[in-house]
């Protein structure tokens, strides 16, 4: 069974040197595995591009590479793919992800700030502690574990409060939890009030590109076993980016708050290391269908029979997570 991964981010952004580093590591292994043609003439600025980062980490990785051999000067500019008693014919190409195979989604460089990654890691962290238990979270102790001010601490929380996740009362500790099968049950028929009634109004302001990029991706996951945050995007391009257009940020804030179902969700995966459920991609796949029908009456009911049967779905995860024994989760959460 997989453990819940709780490794502090370091104290500060990362640097120009780390970013070079990484940068050099995957064109090392790009260059190393023969994945791109020889020849190919590799310049700072579509790489910095690529990269998302300025050309000086993308300049300081070349000259590595240049100094391990694994790429030459030319008469041109920028380097070129081969060894320094090579001469072959420049390739001029557009240096895209597909080019170098690399993945399409991942993130080649990590440019998050620190309070991002604090919070996106205490999010991990309280949204699993919460199916197990009750915890109470230790702001100094937090602080420490990170390596971070309690400034920002206390700004992560605050933030992940206005999500549903902890919650304080003055002169009290920040608390999480339990996660029960009446809580889920109260979000559910929130969300089965609101979405479909959103999805009316906003299916006719939704892309067609965006909707069949959308239905070509959940049917693409059948089958597969998806990282917790793939399982995310999927969740949000169905019950967050499809409503959005209907311009109601009010109801859009309250979803947004109703996260519990997504959160066992993506715990049951994380754990188990399991595919995800053919049936829950078939009916993400059918309220798509019915958008790029023009039919919003039936998408909405579509819908509608989506959150019925993922509420039965996710009573059922809980159930099944109630008996696990309980990640290892970082010395700031205590279960009270």
């Amino acid at each position: 069974m997989r453990m819940l991964t709780n490794n502090p981010p370091a104290a500060t952004e990362e640097t120009g040197s780390a970013r070079y580093e990484v940068i050099r590591q995957v064109l090392h292994n790009v260059l190393i595995q023969k994945r791109v043609p020889q020849g190919l003439v590799l310049l700072e600025g579509p790489l910095a591009q690529l990269f998302g980062t300025s050309r000086v980490p993308v300049r300081r990785a070349l000259s590595l590479l240049h100094e391990e051999g694994l790429i030459a000067r030319f008469e041109g500019r920028g380097f070129i793919v081969a060894q320094e008693d090579e001469e072959p014919e420049p390739l001029r190409a557009g240096l895209t992800r597909e080019l170098l195979g690399l993945d399409e989604q991942e993130a080649l460089v990590d440019t998050r700030s620190t309070g991002e990654k604090v919070l996106d890691n205490l999010q991990v962290v309280l949204s699993t502690a919460m199916v197990f238990g009750c915890y109470q979270l230790d702001e100094q102790l937090a602080a420490q574990h990170y390596n971070v001010s309690r400034a920002v601490i206390r700004e992560s929380l605050m933030r992940l409060r206005d999500k549903g996740l902890v919650e304080k009362e003055p002169y009290s500790q920040w608390l999480t939890g339990p996660l029960t099968a009446r809580e889920i049950a109260d979000h559910f028929e929130i969300r089965a009030s609101l979405e479909p009634t959103a999805l009316r109004k906003a299916g006719r302001l939704l892309p067609v590109e965006w909707l069949t990029a959308s239905l070509e991706k959940a049917q693409r996951y059948k089958g597969q076993q998806l990282s917790a945050a793939e399982l995310e995007l999927l969740e949000e391009d169905l019950h967050v980016r499809c409503l959005e257009p209907a311009g109601n940020k009010l109801m859009m804030q309250i979803l947004r708050q109703n996260q519990s179902p997504f959160i066992v969700t993506r715990i049951f995966y994380d754990l188990l290391s399991i595919p995800v459920e053919t049936a829950m991609l078939e009916e993400h796949c059918l309220v798509y269908e019915m958008l790029l029908k023009g039919n919003w009456e039936l998408a909405a009911g579509c819908l509608r029979d989506h959150l019925e049967r993922a509420q039965v779905r996710t009573l059922q995860r809980l159930k099944v997570l109630s008996v696990l024994p309980v990640p290892a989760l970082p010395s700031f959460m205590d279960r009270i």
